[in-house]
């Protein structure tokens, strides 16, 4: 057997993870299964802030143009990506994580006020003794269509990366409206909450398999694939190139 990988997430992480994974020698397929729009949010006193919480690009991205007001304040970033999104953006940026955005909150000095830019789906927080925030929902994702990819998860050759706990519930679903056997489809979820999100109901039966990162970061995540398809013998056995 051999995995060809079945990206789902929205643009524009969409386009980093599949140049990522070609990169790494891995066959891959993009779909996207969601949509991100923007929401009206309104921006709180920047002179009450002291910097920006930020979990995702899309908050950037999607910001709108409350953002400008807040250009002068430093960005905490879950992770790279991010991080590169505030920058180019015109932010500057105070610290950017590795393994989710509780632990840059934690490692956040106090005392500190920080406004949180958010989606609608979003992982709660627990500040740290001294540091606070608010928060603003400034965009959502909105659900696609599984259509298109349904012949290559019929095959039985499909791993399929789950970024959000949005999309994987999304996924089990359209993957039950169009009668699709979940017996035959692997998964690779980011992390245990995304994995949650993809059993649905057991009486929709079992995924061939449920695979998880062991930490919610792209590289991680991509090697846990490349692993998986190197198991499957789907490709030469060559070390895998950094994405």
């Amino acid at each position: 057997m051999s995995f060809h990988l079945l990206a789902l997430r929205p643009e524009p992480g969409l386009a980093a993870t599949l140049d990522k994974a070609r990169a790494m020698g891995l066959a891959i397929t993009g779909h996207p299964l969601s949509a991100i729009r923007p929401l009206a949010w309104h921006c709180p006193d920047p002179a009450s802030i002291d910097g920006l919480l930020i979990g995702s690009a899309n908050a950037i991205l999607h910001g709108g143009p409350d953002l400008a007001r807040l250009a002068a304040k430093p960005v905490f970033a879950v992770g790279e990506a991010t991080a590169a999104a505030a920058r180019a953006a015109g932010f500057t940026v105070a610290m950017t994580g590795s393994g989710g955005l509780q632990g840059v909150l934690d490692a956040i000095a106090a005392p500190c006020h920080l406004l949180r830019i958010a989606g609608e789906e979003h992982v709660p927080l627990t500040p740290p003794a001294g540091v606070t925030f608010a928060e603003v929902i400034a965009y959502c994702s909105q659900a696609l269509p599984l259509d298109g990819a349904a012949p290559l998860l019929a095959s039985g050759t499909a791993l399929v990366l789950l970024h959000s706990a949005a999309t994987a519930a999304h996924f089990a679903a359209e993957v039950g409206r169009l009668g699709l056997p979940r017996a035959r489809i692997t998964l690779a979820a980011l992390g245990p909450r995304i994995a949650a999100a993809a059993e649905g109901p057991k009486e929709q039966g079992h995924w061939a398999a449920i695979h998880t990162s062991a930490t919610p970061d792209e590289r991680n995540f991509l090697q846990l694939a490349f692993d998986l398809c190197q198991e499957a013998r789907s490709i030469p056995s060559i070390p895998p190139r950094q994405p």
